[in-house]
């Protein structure tokens, strides 16, 4: 509809481009139905601008997902503008602190001849072998550490600071809640699962699987 007025307007200021009073009042009139067009489409520049429009007068919600955190072991963090909860990392890693094995470098400690242990026969399936070993993320002074590409120290309960430097755009999916889980509840506060909780950090492609509800005879059918 208001395509159409727009349209009418634009040809009725041609037909009197001779009277610059007409060309006035049409640009006058096209202006108010525009601006009123723009109103009731509710058509915004951006997704931000009609959010940010859309949200001035929300208060909120009395509804809370503590009740179901409580006996989750959560830490706080701040990333650019977003603060929400992640699990702590380090108590769930079954050997750690890593130091009390890797007292000394690893080609040491296999050619000591103490057989086999942990993880040795780790298989690295990430990046390509000429990219990425496992000196990449791991510190080898500090076991107990990881490291950036540019050898800053990285906690293990912020390795999401780790994935970042390769899955930025993924990482920004994921500090304002498009990417990745919510934890327990979409009510505040949020608490979201880590890069870690959901991939492998070693091999994090995901393997294909059928949908959890398959119909066999449909199957069957096909062969």
């Amino acid at each position: 509809m208001c395509q159409k007025m727009i349209q009418q307007f634009l040809k009725e200021a041609v037909m009197n481009r001779q009277s610059i009073l007409g060309t006035f009042a049409v640009a006058v009139l096209f202006s108010v139905v525009f601006t009123s067009c723009k109103k009731e489409e509710h058509q915004y520049h951006t997704v931000i601008d009609k959010i940010e429009a859309e949200s001035q007068n929300y208060q909120g919600t009395s509804i809370s997902s503590d009740q179901y955190l409580s006996e989750i072991n959560l830490i706080e963090i701040t990333e650019g503008d977003h603060t929400f909860l992640i699990p702590e990392r380090k108590s769930q890693i079954k050997s750690f602190e890593c130091n009390e094995c890797h007292s000394k470098p690893i080609e040491e400690l296999k050619g000591e001849g103490h057989g086999q242990k942990a993880h040795w026969d780790l298989t690295l399936i990430h990046a390509n072998k000429s990219t990425m070993n496992c000196a990449t993320c791991h510190d080898g002074s500090n076991m107990d550490e990881l490291k950036s590409l540019t050898g800053v120290k990285i906690d293990f309960n912020n390795s999401y600071n780790l994935c970042s430097q390769c899955h930025s755009k993924e990482l920004d999916d994921w500090k304002g809640g498009a990417h990745g889980k919510r934890m327990e509840s979409w009510a505040p506060p949020r608490a979201s699962l880590t890069c870690v909780d959901c991939h492998n950090p070693h091999d994090p492609s995901f393997d294909s699987r059928w949908p959890s509800r398959f119909n066999t005879q449909t199957e069957e059918e096909r062969k």
